[in-house]
């Protein structure tokens, strides 16, 4: 298996403006590269779903990138519109990820159940939705790390048909 390729898009006004560093941003980062993972392209957008939707679809399609981590815009917002754009563009969802997310974010506060992070899978990439702020980054990728690279694996076809040989 070659090296898995990540794709980080921070959804952010103020961030895309230069208004705010990308604190996010830089802890996915940190991950990816402690995955010894390569981290392919990174970005930041608005809260604009159609740019969002314009990102996923071609680093699906065109660079074909193993995993998209997305941060920010998955709250209740008027314009937290990051999971409206990934069920726009996803073949289907991974509905296990967000889960655990939550539950484990829920053992720090309540305000846990009311994100909407998704993921899904389009063509052969994996998209994941993360939280705005750095610590529920780092908390989430914590609780999904493990699972990243056997999604990347059956993703690209390396995983047969889990019998034993």
């Amino acid at each position: 298996m070659g090296t898995a390729r990540y794709a980080i898009l921070t959804i952010s006004d103020k961030g895309s403006r230069g208004e705010r560093e990308d604190l996010s941003g830089e802890v996915i980062r940190d991950a990816v590269s402690a995955m010894r993972a390569e981290v392919a392209i990174y970005e930041i957008v608005p809260d604009e779903e159609t740019e969002i939707r314009e990102r996923l679809v071609r680093w699906a399609d065109d660079l074909k990138v193993d995993v998209v981590l997305t941060t920010g815009g998955t709250g209740l917002a008027p314009r937290d519109v990051t999971p409206t754009a990934t069920l726009a563009v996803i073949d289907y969802e991974v509905p296990g990820l967000p889960e655990a997310m939550r539950m484990e974010s829920l053992k720090k506060t309540p305000n846990a159940m009311l994100s909407r992070m998704v993921a899904g899978v389009r063509g052969r990439t994996l998209v994941v939705n993360l939280p705005g702020s750095p610590k529920a980054v780092q908390e989430c990728l914590e609780v999904i790390r493990p699972a990243l690279p056997h999604a990347v694996e059956t993703l690209r076809g390396e995983v047969g048909d889990h019998a034993r040989k």
